[in-house]
């Protein structure tokens, strides 16, 4: 545990916490002192993650609005803070149409905020935080760019009917995290190339950059109804 442990005694929610940005921010959340719960669908990796954290665990698919409900309800405990990490963005299968592939991503996504915001705001504490993940929108995130559109539209709505729990969006460009890794395939190594060639921190932005933004917004009882661009500049570059 840091000798500066920010979190200590609060309960730290992660809904995909299991690999990448989540993951990392659990890391972050434990090393801070806090009790953490990580959710996920893949039961093996999420009982690893449990062992390595010491963390809470509980499997299940965050989509399926029932069974997320319950879980909300059967917390034994009133939790501090939720990050939802939630689905990666949905790629358009071979001759699908892109406004069906944007259709997917708001269903995957500005659904699954608004559950969660729903839920989340019996079992959070007043002075709690809802962080929730989106992308910048930058060219090569397009198809995930309806539904960060949507989230950047609701966000201060939910942060003032929420208050006085904090809400807040951090929307993120190329994260190299295994999930780019698998939606990339073999165009991952000239993608990673490209854009330390072009981004304005000259490196690619990794999941501890944006799990410590998460850990910053968690603490900062000031903040709330933002958005946080962390894409190293790369909205800049590709707009």
């Amino acid at each position: 545990m840091s000798s500066n442990a920010e979190l200590a005694g609060q309960t730290v929610l992660v809904i995909g916490g299991t690999s990448g940005i989540g993951l990392e921010t659990a890391r972050r959340a434990r090393a801070q002192g806090a009790d953490v719960i990580v959710t996920a669908r893949e039961t093996d990796r999420l009982h690893r993650v449990g062992l390595e954290l010491g963390a809470s665990i509980a499997a299940f698919d965050a989509t399926d609005v029932d069974r997320l409900a319950s879980f909300f309800g059967e917390l034994p405990r009133s939790i501090d803070h939720v990050l939802l990490s939630g689905p990666g963005p949905c790629i358009a299968a071979g001759g699908e149409l892109r406004v069906e592939a944007a259709f997917r991503d708001m269903a995957a996504h500005l659904a699954l905020a608004l559950h969660v915001a729903r839920h989340a705001r019996s079992a959070l504490r007043s002075d709690g935080t809802l962080l929730l993940l989106g992308a910048t929108g930058a060219r090569h995130t397009a198809r995930s760019s309806s539904s960060s559109l949507a989230l950047g539209a609701v966000i201060q709505d939910l942060a003032l009917e929420l208050a006085p729990i904090r809400v807040n969006l951090i929307a993120v460009g190329f994260v190299d995290t295994p999930h780019a890794a698998e939606v990339l395939g073999d165009q991952l190594a000239a993608r990673r190339e490209s854009l330390r060639a072009s981004l304005p921190i000259g490196r690619l932005v990794n999941p501890a950059d944006v799990a410590a933004l998460a850990i910053h917004l968690m603490t900062n009882g000031a903040v709330t109804g933002a958005r946080f661009d962390i894409d190293g500049g790369q909205r800049l570059v590709e707009a």
